[in-house]
């Protein structure tokens, strides 16, 4: 425990030593480098993580970060048919450690204003140009268009010790002409699959239709085959048992039809009876 708070008050004493003797502190995290100077000649090897001191009167460290960093463009262009869109692109990049110093020397702190978005608009107005207006409309025209995009920046930056790692079309609004052009298409072709689909439905209705049709003919011809001479008798005589006020007509050898001569005697004589007539 001693050790410790000797250790702490050594620090201590050491660092209000340094900070009265006039020394400056640069502190340089992980996914960062310093890039140093002394009497103004850069050095050639950067800084790595750590503490780093130097003489303020003398010299100086930048820290530069060289992580994955974005740029955000939004930029209006024309087709190739000279219709006007605008598109909003993303720029993944980074300074590599070991360019950092180079970068420093050769375009300065302010690399991202000063080459890196000239050179994205010109990328963005270049590419955009040479498509139609409906390349933007599609997926793989979205994508050949960042591809050749990302082409062109690897062929200006690397040179210059910028890594172009991705581009990224976030966003595309389509002139307002071409975008109502769109949607009147898309609603033509969903009416036409509507109308195709009642067609189809239309279709498959009727064919129910004539298989009920053919069933019941079928059963039709059936029954019909199934009727005889001695069919006809028995039913003939099942009505005439279980109602006895059913006139029957019988057909006979001559295709005639006649009454049962019997019961139409009876009636007559019935109504005879009424009249008072013998």
């Amino acid at each position: 425990m001693r050790r410790i708070v000797m250790a702490g008050a050594v620090l201590l004493m050491f660092s209000m030593f340094l900070a009265t003797s006039g020394c400056g502190l640069a502190v340089v995290e992980d996914g960062e480098v310093g890039v140093k100077a002394d009497f103004g000649h850069i050095s050639t090897q950067p800084l790595g993580p750590g503490w780093h001191w130097y003489m303020p009167f003398s010299s100086w460290v930048e820290v530069w970060n060289v992580k994955t960093q974005e740029i955000k463009e939004t930029a209006s262009v024309p087709s190739s048919e000279g219709l006007i869109s605008q598109l909003d692109v993303s720029v993944l990049f980074n300074v590599p450690a070991d360019k950092a110093v180079s970068v420093r020397k050769t375009i300065g702190a302010g690399y991202g204003t000063t080459i890196l978005e000239p050179y994205v608009r010109e990328a963005i107005r270049n590419v955009v140009s040479g498509y139609a207006v409906k390349a933007l409309f599609s997926e793989e025209g979205r994508k050949q268009i960042g591809d050749n995009i990302f082409a062109f920046l690897k062929g200006k930056l690397d040179q210059r010790g910028i890594e172009v790692q991705d581009v990224l079309l976030r966003d595309v609004r389509l002139p307002p002409s071409f975008a109502q052009s769109i949607e009147l298409k898309l609603r033509a072709e969903q009416e036409s699959l509507q109308k195709e689909f009642e067609l189809t439905k239309a279709k498959k209705d009727a064919e129910i239709e004539v298989a009920r049709a053919t069933g019941a003919a079928k059963s039709n011809e059936i029954i019909a085959a199934s009727i005889s001479d001695n069919y006809l008798r028995y039913k003939w005589i099942e009505g005439l048992q279980k109602n006895q006020m059913v006139v029957v007509y019988v057909p006979t050898e001559a295709n005639l039809p006649i009454m049962e001569a019997g019961r139409l005697k009876d009636m007559t004589d019935q109504l005879m009876k009424k009249d008072g007539k013998p």
